[in-house]
C-alpha cells in the first residue's frame, strides 16, 4: 500500500514534531538539575553539548556516511576523537562534579538522563536524514 504524497509529508511533519519535543526534554531536564537543587555547576555540560557538533559541521561537510565507516583520512578520523571526547566529557562533567561533592544524586541523573534524552535524538536525526525519501521529499 503506497502513500500518498501529502500523507507522508504530514507523518515525516509529526517525527520532526516529535524529535523537537526530545531536544526540549533534555534541555527541560538540563534545567531542572541545576534549577531544582539551586546549583548551577551542572550547566558546565552544556558546553560539551555545544562542542559536540562542532567536529561534524567543521571537518565532514554534508558526507555523513563517512563518519560511520571504518575507513576515512586523517580528518575523518580526527572528527571521530573531537566527536568522541565530546560524548565522554558529557557523561565525565556530571561525574567528577557528583565525586568532588559539588552537586547531589539527583542532580547527577537529571544530567545524564538528559543526556540519553539528546543521545536518542541526534542517532534518530541521522537516521531521518540518511532516508532516502525524506531528503528527496522536500
Amino acid at each position: 500500500m503506497a502513500l500518498s504524497r501529502s500523507m507522508r509529508a504530514c507523518l515525516h511533519s509529526g517525527r520532526l514534531a516529535l524529535l523537537a519535543i526530545l531536544v526540549s526534554g533534555g534541555i527541560v531536564l538540563q534545567i531542572l538539575a541545576c534549577a531544582l537543587y539551586n546549583n548551577w555547576w551542572p550547566m558546565l555540560t552544556v558546553l560539551m553539548y555545544l562542542i559536540l557538533p562542532m567536529p561534524l559541521m567543521f571537518f565532514l561537510g554534508s558526507d555523513n556516511s563517512s563518519v560511520m565507516s571504518n575507513g576515512g583520512d586523517g580528518w575523518v578520523n580526527f572528527t571521530k576523537f573531537l566527536t568522541g571526547a565530546s560524548i565522554v566529557g558529557s557523561i565525565a562533567i556530571p561525574a567528577i562534579l557528583k565525586h568532588a561533592g559539588v552537586i547531589g544524586w539527583g542532580a547527577l541523573a537529571m544530567e545524564l538522563s538528559s543526556f540519553v534524552v539528546f543521545g536518542v535524538a541526534i542517532l534518530w536525526f541521522l537516521q531521518m536524514s540518511s532516508e532516502d525519501e525524506y531528503s528527496s521529499m522536500f
